[in-house]
């Protein structure tokens, strides 16, 4: 494991992406700067909230990020799509250096998956419009889409096994498949980078295990874009995520391969709870350790 040394003096600033960083154009940059973090920090108000991030993703490499809440996960996920500045640091996504790029045009090659969007659907919306609305980054149908984009926004239902939902509004939707709708949604525009922000959230057992299995389908898929998945549970981990980032207040505690990183003493330094980790097949489980037995839990 790498070890990554904590901020010894927060620089100053809140994390603003100055106007002036947003510059048309920038060349692509080599294959292994596809997405590399250099010395990242944010501080906001004073407070250090990501802290000398270092961590690089190859083409095709598919992530978990693992972290207690408050560990900067979010805020990471911000950073890689260009909606917060760091304080310090360079930052490549997509071969796209912050600073030597658009990065409104950058971001149209990232697709998000978060519950945020949910609320902000109407409760009669058309599945299909809903889905046709990712090509044009908006929640709801503002421009005249072509009829290629309503058969493309057709397959991703049908390739995510939801194809049955689309004569029904979205309000009365299950929560699963909602989640495959915003999946699709973000794969219309046909991202590079495809960003989960724990996408099971709020699941049921089998809508979760559904999910699971899209997202393993999608990601073995043909020119599947790369993948980065949040999440605070270890058998939610499926085998096509190769790597695992783990943060803890801010810092990445570990970053490497799965096998070595989702062992019990980072778990348990991660989540800050003696923790026994398991494995079955290619899936990982963590319980909760006792002097007198293994408790498994939803870590």
């Amino acid at each position: 494991m790498n070890d990554y040394r904590p901020i010894e003096r927060a620089p100053a600033g809140d994390g603003s992406r100055p106007a002036a960083s947003m510059i048309a154009g920038g060349a692509a940059a080599g294959a292994a700067d596809w997405i590399r973090l250099e010395d990242v920090s944010l501080v906001r108000s004073g407070k250090i909230i990501l802290d000398r991030i270092n961590w690089t993703v190859s083409p095709g490499g598919h992530w978990a990020l693992l972290g207690a809440n408050g560990s900067g996960k979010t805020t990471l996920l911000q950073l890689l799509a260009g909606y917060l500045w760091p304080t310090h640091g360079r930052i490549t996504v997509l071969g796209r250096r912050f600073g030597q790029t658009d990065l409104r045009e950058l971001r149209k090659s990232i697709g998000w998956v978060g519950s945020f969007l949910q609320v902000q659907v109407p409760f009669n919306q058309r599945p299909l419009d809903f889905i046709v609305s990712g090509k044009f980054a908006s929640i709801g149908i503002f421009e005249t889409p072509a009829e290629a984009d309503y058969r493309l926004a057709r397959d991703l239902v049908e390739r995510l096994n939801c194809g049955e939902v689309l004569e029904r509004p979205y309000g009365v939707l299950s929560q699963g498949e909602k989640q495959r709708l915003l999946i699709a949604r973000a794969l219309i525009a046909q991202p590079r980078l495809l960003i989960l922000d724990e996408p099971s959230a709020g699941l049921d057992l089998l809508a979760r295990e559904q999910l699971l299995q899209t997202l393993e389908e999608l990601g073995r898929a043909a020119a599947a874009p790369t993948l980065i998945f949040v999440t605070h549970h270890l058998d939610e981990i499926m085998p096509v995520f190769s790597h695992v980032l783990v943060l803890k207040a801010g810092r990445i505690l570990a970053a490497g391969a799965k096998d070595q990183v989702l062992e019990p003493n980072l778990m348990s330094a991660a989540f800050g709870v003696p923790l026994e980790v398991t494995r079955n097949g290619p899936r990982y489980w963590a319980g909760i350790r006792t002097r007198h037995s293994f408790l498994r839990s939803s870590f």
